[in-house]
């Protein structure tokens, strides 16, 4: 069994909070003396665990504020755990917000090596890698812009672009994925495959849940910043967590996990037989209706490429 890449036990992130960032040495001592040095905690992510070996995938899912950034930080290096051990074997690249590791009034050119310096890349690396990186991204009119002049888009693009193509031994996302057109998103979860096939073990986290069911291998579950569950069973996990975001029922062991799965199974269904029957009623209308021949051919034509059963039953139904 392949040693694991990413090693997560029982990790607690905690966040303190108040006035002490503005406050001087002296008040500090005559507060602690008096008793009105007051410091608040806040708990982001308690008790986390999992592992991952090389080539996995791990979606992390959960509402806003659960504690999914905070927990990519931590594996980034960024934040150190108040409680619990957290080993990360690897070179990491991790793209955690849009403007992330990018100077503003630096060009894409020159934010394209910026970066890549950042990742620990030699100048001849980037030399070789750079005219795939912005082909990529497509920016090939834009090299000279400055990167504030770009759209989220464009810097969504450019970042992903960069950190793929000079192929790190962790690649870190947190809603990366979620920027940019339709035709990039296509393409670069193309890309997400190809490097996971390399070996290359990733962390994504994504509102996305058809991203999480597509590109992760296992899923981590997280609400307030508590562990609901870690699993290998994405699609049961992805179905339960949608029916928990349609009922907003937090599962609270094993069972209520399961209950949901199955409720989502059955919900699912009766959708997609309730849009099955829509849509035969809607192209027998137009196979009974339609005034020329060429109406008829392209609805049959659709029904062959798209819904064959639907074609089927619609045949059974004449």
């Amino acid at each position: 069994m392949d040693k694991p890449v990413i090693s997560c036990d029982n990790v607690s992130i905690r966040y303190k909070t108040g006035d002490f960032k503005t406050m001087g040495f002296k008040d500090f001592v005559l507060r602690k003396v008096k008793g009105t040095y007051d410091v608040h905690e806040f708990w982001a992510d308690k008790h986390i665990t999992f592992e991952l070996s090389k080539g996995d995938m791990l979606g992390i899912i959960g509402t806003n504020g659960a504690g999914k950034s905070t927990l990519l930080k931590a594996v980034s290096g960024i934040l150190r755990p108040a409680e619990g051990t957290l080993k990360v074997k690897g070179s990491i690249a991790a793209l955690l917000e849009l403007s992330s590791g990018f100077d503003g009034d630096l060009t894409v050119r020159e934010n394209t090596y910026l970066r890549g310096a950042m990742l620990g890349y030699t100048r001849a690396f980037m030399d070789e890698k750079y005219d795939e990186i912005i082909e990529f991204a497509e920016l090939g009119k834009f090299q000279d812009y400055t990167f504030n002049m770009l759209s989220s888009g464009m810097k969504s693009r450019l970042a992903f672009s960069i950190a793929c193509l000079v192929r790190p031994e962790i690649l870190i996302l947190d809603e990366v994925l979620s920027v940019g057109d339709g035709s990039f998103k296509k393409k670069s979860s193309k890309k997400m495959r190809e490097i996971l096939d390399e070996g290359i073990t990733g962390l994504l986290v994504s509102h996305s849940i058809t991203q999480i069911r597509e590109l992760c291998n296992k899923v981590l579950w997280i609400d307030h910043g508590n562990q609901i569950c870690f699993s290998d069973d994405v699609k049961y996990i992805c179905n339960a967590y949608e029916e928990f975001l349609s009922t907003n029922q937090l599962p609270k062991n094993d069972l209520d996990i399961q209950k949901l799965a199955q409720a989502f199974a059955v919900r699912r269904a009766n959708s997609m037989r309730e849009e099955m029957k829509a849509e035969t009623e809607r192209f027998l209308k137009i196979l009974k209706e339609g005034e020329t021949e060429p109406a008829v051919e392209a609805a049959l034509a659709i029904l062959r490429q798209n819904r064959p059963e639907v074609l089927k039953a619609g045949y059974r139904n004449m």
